[in-house]
């Protein structure tokens, strides 16, 4: 047995699914099985029923988070077509503004260049009243963080330089997304980014074998859109799990068959275990882990410390993911079968043990929500 003790992970794209979706996930399962994989924090999106996208709803967000919660949770606004910039007025207390330009279903989807150049304005006429969030101004703005694929990276990274406002593009997982980022990090453009560990470990080549177990969005990608995720690892800032679960029911698995699964798959708990392997195999250090999965969103997102918070993992556990250890409630992952290294063995969150071999001690409503009035 080798302990290592990392500082507690940072999941900055999780979909906790409350409310509005419960039988999928709520703030306690999700957070739960967040614990399980040494994260102490998430950073949950906009997309529930009804949308994150009014000052409103955040806060009824985060009275449900701060009943359920056992570890720490930010949250997104959404902008919407129907709402405009309804958020505007509570846009401190998000961890930023999620855009959706590809893939979402609804008003989340913004697919005009007009409402497009709207959004990335008002943001920065906010942020020029209020600042952006740092150290010195822990209650300005986050970043924009947008779901761009393809074509809508070079033009959100447009957006950005004219309105002069951060922007972060989740999930990366093509070869044309994360060159054009790179190119536009060296041009000294604010840009941050992120990938996930099935975009980083499957590709469109595990399809036959996953059915619709492997259908998200973006999808899984060909094998070379992989290997330039690790061949310009250093142009990617976080990893982050986009954990998006859906019932095996509703993936086509139990019962009557269905013609549009959902896409999207379970991954907060499985993150580090997967990264802890690719240690092993001298893909990655133990330094790159801490870097992208705590350093990197804490500084992006303005998050502030966990003090007396640590995640002690055997890092030479070596065994098989399944279905049945998970803690989501949707009770499965893409990843079942897969060999891995790192096995969490206790979280300590705040000086009290909340995770211990398997079990989440932690009570419903001891973690903290982000950004908050107090």
């Amino acid at each position: 047995m080798a302990i290592e003790r990392l500082p507690g992970l940072v999941d900055a794209h999780v979909h906790l699914r409350e409310p509005g979706y419960e039988h999928k996930e709520d703030f306690y399962t999700g957070t739960a099985a967040a614990l399980a994989g040494g994260v102490t924090t998430v950073l949950d999106m906009p997309n529930t029923n009804p949308p994150t996208s009014t000052p409103e709803r955040l806060a009824e967000k985060a009275r449900l988070a701060q009943a359920k919660a056992v570890c720490d949770v930010g949250l997104f606004v959404g902008a919407t077509r129907t709402e405009g910039d309804a958020y505007l007025p509570a846009a401190h207390r998000a961890c930023g503004l999620k855009i959706y330009v590809n893939d979402t279903f609804g008003s989340l989807r913004i697919d005009t260049l007009d409402l497009l150049h709207r959004l990335f304005r008002t943001w920065a006429e906010r942020a020029a009243q209020i600042g952006y969030r740092s150290p010195e101004n822990p209650h300005g703005l986050g970043p924009v963080a947008v779901h761009a694929e393809e074509l809508m990276v070079p033009a959100c990274l447009a957006l950005s330089q004219l309105y002069d406002v951060p922007l972060h593009v989740v999930h990366v997982s093509r070869r044309s997304e994360i060159e054009t980022i790179r190119r536009a990090k060296e041009r000294g453009v604010q840009v941050t980014c992120e990938a996930t560990p099935h975009h980083l470990f499957l590709s469109m080549e595990d399809l036959p074998r996953l059915g619709s177990l492997g259908d998200m969005r973006p999808r899984l990608a060909t094998p070379d859109d992989v290997a330039a995720l690790w061949e310009h690892l250093a142009a990617i800032d976080i990893f982050a799990t986009d954990h998006a679960p859906h019932t095996l029911a509703e993936k086509g698995l139990q019962g009557q068959p269905v013609e549009s699964p959902p896409p999207g798959v379970p991954g907060v708990e499985t993150m580090l275990p997967l990264l802890l392997t690719a240690v092993h195999a001298g893909r990655l250090t133990l330094e790159d882990v801490v870097q992208r999965c705590v350093t990197a969103p804490r500084r992006i997102y303005g998050l502030p410390e966990q003090p007396d918070t640590v995640v002690e993992v055997d890092v030479d556990a070596h065994y098989t993911l399944e279905n049945q250890a998970m803690h989501t409630r949707v009770g499965w992952t893409p990843f079942a079968g897969m060999p891995v290294y790192g096995r969490v063995q206790r979280v300590i969150l705040r000086g009290r043990t909340v995770y211990e071999e398997g079990r989440v001690l932690a009570e419903p409503g001891s973690g903290r929500v982000l950004f908050q009035p107090t």
